[in-house]
């Protein structure tokens, strides 16, 4: 049951995918606000096709982040970023500069003013970075980022990448940690998609103005926290956990 459910999602997402991402293509002829709402459109239809032929719902826990602030999260899944553009009002993600390269995603993030960084290009990208987030803010939009830089198995953890730091302390604003245990219901890698309830928690903001070394301390012991707590919890209930699935 669980195998024909997953794969009763998977076939219905990937259909709806391309049908949506084609259907939306005069977005692009429309001002940028039709396009955000494609994409919000499209996250949203994936969590309840998600929830009505898989069984996974999802649980948001803490307060939901609202106008110029950064968002730093942990990334376990493609769940995270689908839900983001579901939940928060306009987000502007910071994605790696080589998804644009992907027909029709990469136009749409494009089109959306998603934050592309080229993780090869130094201190040049960290610029570009810092530039990229200032005009989103100059929107009142928050920035989600994920500091590790990709996905991560539930119960283990990368290393934290500076391009949080830097703009956190170049955009003084407040950065709001959250957790998530998505990684249990839909892995990396993995085919199966497990019932149950993905939970994303927003942790207590980190003030603005912290210097760079306790920031990063504050940021990772929060998240990792969480996380490992989230996992603990969910994990009865799914039966599994993923290292490098």
């Amino acid at each position: 049951m669980l195998w024909l459910r997953s794969a009763a999602f998977n076939v219905t997402f990937y259909a709806m995918s391309v049908v949506a991402v084609i259907g939306a293509t005069p977005a692009f002829m429309l001002p940028r606000r039709c396009t955000r709402a494609a994409i919000r459109w499209w996250s949203r239809t994936t969590l309840h096709l998600l929830r009505l032929l898989a069984g996974t719902s999802y649980e948001i826990r803490g307060k939901l982040p609202e106008g110029a602030v950064l968002v730093a999260s942990k990334h376990q899944s493609m769940w995270d970023t689908i839900a983001m553009t579901a939940i928060l009002d306009c987000p502007a993600m910071v994605l790696k500069r080589e998804l644009l390269w992907i027909p029709f995603y990469g136009w749409y993030a494009q089109k959306a003013r998603m934050i592309a960084i080229d993780r090869g290009a130094g201190s040049q990208a960290i610029r570009r970075l810092i530039a990229q987030g200032k005009a989103a803010l100059a929107e009142r939009r928050p920035i989600v980022i994920f500091p590790e830089g990709t996905r991560s198995a539930p119960g283990s953890k990368l290393d934290y990448k500076p391009g949080v730091a830097a703009l956190y302390r170049q955009l003084d604003v407040p950065c709001i940690p959250a957790a998530v245990n998505s990684g249990l219901f839909w892995g990396r890698r993995g085919f199966l998609r497990h019932p149950g309830t993905i939970v994303i928690e927003f942790l207590e903001p980190i003030p603005a103005g912290l210097d760079r070394k306790s920031f990063m301390t504050t940021l990772e012991g929060r998240i990792e926290q969480a996380a490992a707590r989230l996992a603990a919890e969910a994990a009865p209930r799914t039966g599994a956990v993923e290292k490098g699935a």
